[in-house]
């Protein structure tokens, strides 16, 4: 049997257990620069607000109603999931972290005299005592039935945080009343497919032939059939290994020079190839846009995107930056005001580091082995600790704005909680 854990609400529950004067209250979490809702409570989409909405366009709701706003920081919710995910590997010994609030628990050599449910429940309170955190669980044969599983033990407090399909009968009737749009590795143009071939809930694909699924669909398709029958088949190493990276981020303020430009792209290829190392891979190919504020009509309008391919597939920062540095020479305009620039990494390949017989880089596994100390020291000294010059500073005027943000109170001393009695 397989386990997902799924953290309800993550960030906005991050933010409810660092503020405790707001449980039950409605709180919202803003995406970079504070420009969208990317999370929110039940309280607050009770108000009529929704993930997505600008937040100019609801602030009037959000100041009438006393709704709690947040920043965006990953670099919290990021710790914070740490701290989650190691209560888990405490209770179950084979763990694969799936996303940020996302982790799948691999309960086999557990006997029959162990209770799933009961294990997972204790998991789900010890998560909530230390962290204050909440988790839904799914349980079931597969990763994709598990999944289904979580949506039903968050959305109905019956099951206690938990709950187990372990029975034919038990997954019918869950693939009965599950919104087959909401199916994991069921995308908007396979939904509609399916709509259009008269298919309109997980169980009915479920029954249809291996046969009738190999004709509509491509291999994604019928890895999902398989797996809503009870045959685990899905790896999800495979999944979480990107096939495309971007950075990319919407401006504090809007920027004329290219310099400025230039800075921003060289900070998101930094992250860029930092993710690109994280997962052991190479980027044959690099593409950097930008565009103009799109909502100031009074402004000149202006969008592009240049692409380059690499000699050899590479995951060295200098080889990259140094390509998107030149991208921005061809995509810059003078006189336009940018809004938002990025760097997108694809035609990724496994393994950092490739070789040419007639290499233009010289040096290249050495140049690897830097950018890796570098991302060493990151991570241990913190996040753009050591960079490019190129890349400038935090206090760039390109930088986000972020006017709600809770200080980094689990991984920065200087930021640490202050507690006054």
């Amino acid at each position: 049997m397989i386990a997902l854990a799924d953290c309800n609400t993550f960030f906005a529950s991050v933010e409810r257990a660092l503020h405790p004067g707001l449980k039950g209250k409605p709180v919202c979490v803003l995406s970079s620069n504070d420009g969208n809702i990317v999370a929110l409570t039940s309280e607050a989409k009770a108000l009529g607000l929704r993930r997505g909405d600008p937040f100019f366009k609801v602030k009037d709701i959000i100041e009438r109603n006393g709704v709690a706003v947040f920043s965006g920081n990953l670099m919290l919710y990021a710790a914070m999931s740490r701290r989650v995910q190691s209560i888990m590997r405490r209770t179950v010994e084979r763990t694969e972290c799936y996303s940020i609030d996302e982790q799948f628990l691999y309960l086999d050599g557990y006997g029959k005299g162990c209770d799933l449910v009961e294990l997972m429940r204790g998991m789900v309170r010890q998560i909530a005592l230390w962290t204050d955190i909440p988790v839904s669980v799914g349980i079931a044969q597969t990763k994709t039935l598990a999944k289904v599983a979580s949506k039903f033990a968050k959305q109905y407090k019956g099951y206690g945080g938990v709950c187990m399909i372990d029975s034919d009968q038990k997954r019918r009737k869950a693939l009965s009343l599950f919104e087959l749009s909401d199916v994991w590795g069921i995308g908007p143009r396979s939904f509609a497919k399916l709509s259009a071939l008269g298919v309109t809930t997980p169980l009915q694909f479920a029954d249809k032939s291996g046969e009738w699924v190999m004709k509509y669909f491509h291999k994604p398709g019928y890895q999902t059939w398989l797996e809503l029958n009870g045959h685990p088949c899905i790896d999800t190493s495979e999944l979480i290994r990107r096939q495309t990276i971007t950075t990319s981020r919407s401006f504090g303020n809007m920027i004329s020079s290219k310099e400025d430009l230039k800075a921003s792209v060289a900070s998101f290829a930094s992250s860029c190839c930092s993710t690109l190392r994280g997962q052991d891979s190479a980027a044959g190919r690099v593409s950097v846009f930008a565009c103009s504020n799109r909502f100031r009509e009074d402004l000149p309008q202006y969008g592009n995107i240049a692409t380059r391919r690499l000699s050899v597939p590479s995951a060295d920062t200098l080889e990259i930056t140094a390509a998107v540095l030149d991208l921005v020479e061809e995509i810059y305009r003078p006189g336009i005001l940018f809004k938002k620039s990025g760097v997108i990494l694809s035609d990724i390949t496994p393994g950092c580091c490739h070789h040419l017989l007639f290499d233009p880089v010289q040096k290249r596994e050495e140049r690897v082995e830097l950018s890796e100390t570098l991302d060493r020291m990151n991570h241990k000294y913190g996040v753009r600790t050591v960079g490019l010059a190129v890349a400038g500073s935090d206090r760039e005027v390109w930088k986000n704005r972020k006017e709600h943000l809770t200080p980094n109170y689990l991984t920065d001393i200087d930021q640490i909680m202050t507690v006054k009695i």
